[in-house]
C-alpha cells in the first residue's frame, strides 16, 4: 500500500559539488528554533522534540502556529568552541543541540518570543555544509558508519572542515526506517 507523502519546507540551498556519494552544499541564512540539553546523542531527541515542537504548535507569544519543515538537527555541543561557526558553536557546557528550522520568511524580527526560556531563537547564517545522505534508522552505529563515509570522502578530496557533525532527520518516527531520510552534516572550512 503506497504512503501518502506530503512535500515539507526545507532550507534553500544549492549543491555547488559532488564527491561520489557525498553533496557539498551552499546554504542561505535560515533562522531556528533550538535548544540545548545535557543529554546523550539517544536521549537528546526525545527531550527536546516536545520543547520545540510546543513552541512551533503555539507555545508562544502571541500563539503563534508554524507549519513542521526538516530537517531536524542534532549535534554535540563543544565545550571549548567559539560561537562563530554555524548551527554547532556555542560557548556552553557540552551537551547536544537540537533545532527545528523555522518557515521561510521568518526571520529574528517577526518569529514571536518562546515562553519556554529554554527555546532559544537563532540565525544561522549562509555557510557551506558537506552532506551525507542515507536511509534507515537512527542508530548510533548507522550514523557511525556514514560520517565515516563522509569524512573519507573529504579527505581524499582535501576538502578541510570545521566544528561538530550534525544529524539531520527529515521524517517523523513512524516512517518505516527504510523510507527515512538521514544526513551528516559537516561544516566546510573556509579559505581565510
Amino acid at each position: 500500500m503506497p504512503l501518502a507523502s506530503h512535500a515539507i519546507e526545507e532550507p534553500d540551498y544549492e549543491v555547488v559539488r559532488k564527491l561520489e556519494q557525498v553533496e557539498v552544499r551552499q546554504y542561505a541564512p535560515y533562522v531556528v528554533a533550538e535548544v540545548v540539553l545535557d543529554a546523550s546523542a539517544d536521549e537528546a531527541g526525545n527531550q527536546a522534540f516536545p520543547i520545540l515542537a510546543g513552541y512551533i504548535f503555539g507555545k508562544n507569544k502571541g500563539e503563534k502556529k508554524f507549519a513542521m519543515t526538516a530537517p531536524v538537527t542534532q549535534s554535540a555541543v563543544p565545550v571549548k568552541m567559539a560561537m562563530t561557526a554555524p548551527v554547532t558553536q556555542a560557548a556552553v557546557a557540552g551537551g547536544m543541540r537540537v533545532q527545528f528550522v523555522l518557515p521561510k520568511g521568518v526571520t529574528l524580527e517577526s518569529a514571536p518570543q518562546p515562553l519556554d526560556p529554554r527555546v532559544q531563537l537563532r540565525l544561522v547564517q549562509a555557510a557551506q555544509w558537506a552532506v551525507i545522505r542515507y536511509s534507515g534508522t537512527w542508530s548510533q552505529s548507522n550514523y557511525d558508519e556514514h560520517l565515516g563515509l563522509l569524512k573519507a570522502a573529504l579527505d581524499k578530496a582535501g576538502v578541510a572542515t570545521q566544528g561538530e557533525p550534525v544529524l539531520a532527520r527529515y521524517n517523523a518516527p513512524f516512517t518505516p526506517w527504510f523510507m527515512r531520510r538521514n544526513e551528516v552534516w559537516l561544516a566546510v572550512r573556509q579559505a581565510p
